[in-house]
């Protein structure tokens, strides 16, 4: 007799070919899947072949089932200003995140935004961070970027890094308690204006008139500044001159007006842009010999002349740190804002040098670091 092999099924031509067991499957099944009721043997194909395509189906499903069991990849997203001379800082923002187990390209993922020293272009970059279903927004250096991200979300988590009191400009409802969904680090480079403007008198005591270059864009700060830097002129003797810079070509104005306005000395705002720019700015102030403090070290190790602020590198740690504790569950209310206490003075030696400049012994004695 003719035999079939099918998959591994031994297939007959008359019911009266099939087993016992093999009728009783096939007249059970008969209504159910045979269209053929007078080829018993279709009816044997048919069901059995259904159960293995069946088994084949599941088996394949297998691997989904276990991919969609894995947990997803958190997604942080990176607010900032300007993307030149960053790498510093998003090096020590990427050590804080590894602290916490957490690694760049392996365990997370950073969506990156920077507005190009376009600060209205932060709405639009905040937004667009929130379409792409990040888990923490992370902003960096400027109150704008995290008021942004405030503005647009209040419920996916925000880790700020700025440099002045956060309350004040309404981030936090207080420091030990933020409340809502932002927290982050406090690095003092604005409330510490004064104390730079006494600095740079000391370095240069017989200065009469002192020009402040500020960001107009970043209006708070800046107004702050201005405010700061007034109050604190008059009991010192000085005469401020306040110039405005939102790019590079306004920098290059500003220090040519420095000169022509015949300035003893410049003192360099608290801003974002400003440190993108830290080496334009080192090079502009020695070469129309204007001597300059500026708000963190970066300055000084660019070339700048004398500087006084807190170890920003080590807020971007901080913050990463504070990112990292968040992915694993912690809510930003119960994450106190962070307030650097620690401040360097460093003074670069090699450029006061080349501007003709004697730094006292009294004032080197009290540098953190000097550059020689």
């Amino acid at each position: 007799m003719r035999r079939r092999e099918f998959i591994g099924l031994r297939l007959r031509e008359s019911e009266s070919d099939l087993t016992l067991s093999e009728k009783r499957f096939c007249r059970q099944r008969r209504n159910m899947w045979c269209f053929d009721s007078a080829s018993p043997w279709t009816c044997l194909l048919s069901a059995r072949r259904r159960e293995f395509i069946a088994l084949l189906g599941g088996a394949a499903a297998w691997p989904c089932a276990a991919h969609a069991q894995q947990p997803a990849i958190p997604v942080v997203g990176f607010l900032g200003v300007s993307s030149v001379g960053t790498q510093p800082y998003l090096a020590a923002f990427r050590q804080g995140l590894s602290e916490t187990g957490y690694v760049e390209g392996q365990n997370v993922v950073i969506e990156y935004r920077w507005t190009e020293d376009q600060y209205n272009r932060l709405p639009d970059l905040a937004d667009d961070l929130i379409r792409h279903h990040v888990n923490v927004i992370a902003t960096l250096f400027t109150f704008p970027a995290a008021l942004a991200a405030k503005a647009t979300t209040s419920t996916i988590p925000i880790v700020f890094s700025v440099g002045d009191d956060p309350v004040k400009h309404g981030l936090v409802s207080s420091l030990s308690r933020p409340g809502g969904n932002a927290t982050g680090i406090n690095f003092f480079s604005s409330e510490v204006t004064a104390k730079r403007l006494g600095l740079l008198r000391e370095l240069l005591p017989k200065a009469t008139r002192i020009g402040v270059l500020v960001n107009p864009t970043n209006v708070e700060i800046t107004e702050g500044t201005v405010k700061d830097v007034n109050a604190a002129a008059d009991p010192l003797g000085v005469e401020i001159e306040v110039l405005n810079a939102s790019n590079g070509n306004e920098i290059d104005d500003a220090f040519t007006t420095l000169e022509s306005h015949r300035a003893d000395g410049v003192l360099i705002g608290a801003n974002a842009f400003f440190v993108s720019r830290r080496v334009q700015i080192a090079i502009l102030a020695a070469r129309h010999m204007i001597p300059a403090i500026y708000t963190i070290s970066d300055y000084a190790e660019a070339g700048g002349l004398i500087s006084y602020g807190t170890d920003i590198a080590d807020s971007l740690r901080q913050q990463g740190v504070y990112v990292g504790r968040i992915l694993k569950g912690t809510k930003p209310a119960d994450l106190p804002v962070v307030q650097s206490t620690k401040f360097k003075l460093v003074i670069n030696l090699r450029t006061a040098k080349a501007l003709g400049l004697e730094i006292s012994p009294t004032l080197l004695s009290r540098a953190d670091e000097v550059i020689e």
